[in-house]
């Protein structure tokens, strides 16, 4: 990710600036960081992934979905992000009580990665949010290649790992009600040959 303004911002100039802004931007300690734009194979993976938890979540109500417009704020780190998919159990904690953009409590954070930031949402943005009491486990989607990584917390600071490739594989959410094959989860993807 490449820092464009170098001044100081609080946090309250930030959400002021993004209220009004055309792009999304993430706030990091003070930076304000513009997001770069989705690939159709991004947003292909975001709504299949999408598709399969409302239709899981469907007979559990206790599960919330937010996908790529809900901000989330990491307080010990200060940082705002927008996760592409973050799951809520029971209700939603917001930010500020007069606003219903931000959230304090996903309970899995799902990121699609991109070539260009993929690089930092499997290492300093996930570990930003292990800061985060709620949070459980991290599924990170590669969609130039046909892999997934599954994070699952299993005590303080201690995560286990899983690795998907396999059309016939089937990522079981540890936390949550869902499965999901790689096939159904790369649906339409169009796949780089490397």
């Amino acid at each position: 990710m490449q820092t464009v303004e170098q001044q100081y911002f609080t946090p309250e100039e930030y959400l002021e600036r993004e209220a009004i802004a055309k792009d999304k931007s993430e706030y990091i300690n003070g930076q304000i960081i513009p997001m770069a734009g989705g690939s159709t194979n991004h947003n292909r993976l975001m709504f299949n992934f999408g598709t399969q938890l409302n239709i899981a979540f469907d007979a559990h109500l206790d599960y919330e979905v937010f996908i790529a417009d809900v901000r989330l704020w990491i307080p010990q780190c200060n940082v705002y992000t927008y996760p592409d998919i973050m799951i809520i159990f029971g209700e939603a904690e917001y930010h500020e009580e007069n606003r219903t953009d931000t959230i304090n409590n996903p309970q899995i954070i799902i990121e699609i990665l991109s070539p260009s930031t993929g690089g930092y949402d499997k290492d300093k943005k996930f570990k930003n949010s292990q800061t985060i009491p709620s949070f459980q486990e991290c599924i990170l989607v590669t969609q130039i290649q046909k892999h997934v990584d599954q994070y699952v917390k299993v005590d303080h600071k201690q995560w286990s790992l899983c690795e998907y490739n396999e059309d016939d594989e089937k990522i079981t959410l540890q936390t949550v009600p869902i499965e999901i094959t790689l096939a159904d989860l790369y649906k339409r993807v169009k796949l780089s040959d490397n």
